[in-house]
């Protein structure tokens, strides 16, 4: 009884365009569609700085721990 088929998907289908009509639904998966690809853009951009934020720095950590580290057995 709680399953929903097909039909039942057709019919919500068929009632929701008679309710909001073809051009406002277009209109609304046109926005939907430009806010994903937006956040996803926004993603990949804050994506790729960190990351090449924290490889520059990470070389010049490993120097710089490797030298203190080499330093202290010699002493």
């Amino acid at each position: 009884m709680g399953n929903i088929g097909p039909v039942q998907l057709l019919l919500i289908l068929l009632l929701v365009l008679l309710l909001f009509g073809t051009k406002r639904i277009r209109t609304l998966g046109s926005d939907l569609g430009g806010a994903i690809r937006d956040f996803r853009k926004g993603v990949s951009d804050d994506g790729s700085t960190s990351d090449d934020a924290g490889n520059d720095a990470s070389p010049a950590e490993k120097t710089d721990s490797g030298a203190s580290d080499s330093a202290k057995p010699g002493s």
